[in-house]
């Protein structure tokens, strides 16, 4: 990773099935591979691993491919928190191979949302404070 800039990493092994006829992983799959590290960053934001603590929705995602992502193998991402607005916030992700080879970059927006009114609610202070202090 680039040192201070990814203040969070999450290693994920490239999978026998994440591969298609082209021998690499399949363009779909770096956006499991994003989730899974941002529900382990989210667990450890909130200090909660249950369902009911993912109160918010993905309202964006952007992915710029730089390299293949060949099985056996695994990715390690790379993810800061870029912005915080009132009710949503913007994650930028790099993708590294075993090598440290940049293989995909990210940005995803997530919206705080209120699941019983149906609507977004603000970001938390507390969860904007510890965004704050990574």
């Amino acid at each position: 990773m680039t040192g201070a800039d990814f203040v969070f990493e999450y290693e994920v092994p490239v999978r026998f099935r994440d591969i298609d006829a082209m021998g690499h992983a399949h363009h779909s799959l770096p956006l499991v591979y994003i989730e899974e590290a941002r529900a382990a960053f989210w667990r450890e934001v909130t200090g909660r691993s249950d369902l009911d603590s993912i109160d918010y929705v993905l309202k964006k995602i952007s992915v710029e491919y730089h390299s293949r992502i060949l099985f056996p193998g695994s990715v390690r991402v790379g993810l800061r928190v870029s912005h915080v607005g009132k009710t949503s916030f913007a994650l930028a992700y790099e993708l590294r191979n075993a090598g440290g080879e940049i293989v995909a970059t990210a940005e995803t927006v997530q919206v705080m949302f209120d699941y019983q009114a149906g609507q977004p609610k603000a970001v938390p202070e507390g969860i904007r404070e510890r965004f704050g202090r990574m």
